[in-house]
């Protein structure tokens, strides 16, 4: 008796220990690229994407207590070769800052390239400037090669070591500041519209 007892006990245990998880891992928050495209617009290689951008937790709570995040999206376009390993042609980072005004009560999204800067009352809206990215200049049409296959590839995101050097550590050790989307691929074509 005392034996089915304790068998139960872990039983129960185990099964809280589960739930606890999967509600962990329901409520984690994770950036994805939903769709990319490209297209050739006057000799210029322009890319529209569309991201998902969740923030939970730590993450969330640092940002609404007046520490600034910085997300990447990453973009490469990459000569694919037969023999030889790919060779990358163009790199380039979108860089935004996201920040909470604590005083106006407002999130603001500053993109590091151009140096514009957008208001918003929530974190969703300000979220949502940067998960909808349109014509972005990749390269010149004359740098890609007729008859060879390229592709471009992009990921998103979240910059920990741009974090305020207190807040590093535990970055590094915490699975909720690891926000980084796979990589999405898809085919540029020299002198075609892909």
């Amino acid at each position: 008796m005392h034996g089915t007892i304790v068998h139960y006990r872990h039983l129960a245990t185990l099964l809280t220990l589960c739930l606890t998880l999967a509600a962990t891992t329901a409520l984690a928050a994770e950036f994805r690229v939903r769709e990319v495209r490209s297209q050739l617009v006057d000799g210029v290689y322009r890319m529209d994407a569309d991201l998902d951008l969740e923030l939970e937790g730590e993450v969330r709570d640092a940002l609404v207590n007046g520490v600034p995040l910085i997300l990447g999206v990453e973009i490469e376009v990459v000569q694919q070769r037969p023999w030889l390993w790919d060779q990358t042609v163009a790199s380039l980072e979108q860089r935004y800052q996201l920040r909470h005004h604590a005083l106006s009560r407002r999130y603001l999204v500053k993109n590091l390239n151009t140096g514009v800067q957008t208001s918003h009352t929530h974190l969703e809206d300000a979220l949502a400037s940067v998960e909808r990215i349109r014509g972005l200049p990749l390269l010149e049409q004359p740098l890609l090669v007729a008859g060879d296959e390229y592709r471009g590839r992009v990921r998103v995101r979240l910059h920990t070591e741009a974090l305020p050097s207190p807040l590093r550590p535990m970055a590094y050790l915490s699975r909720d500041w690891r926000l980084k989307s796979e990589w999405v691929e898809w085919p540029l074509q020299p002198g075609h519209a892909p």
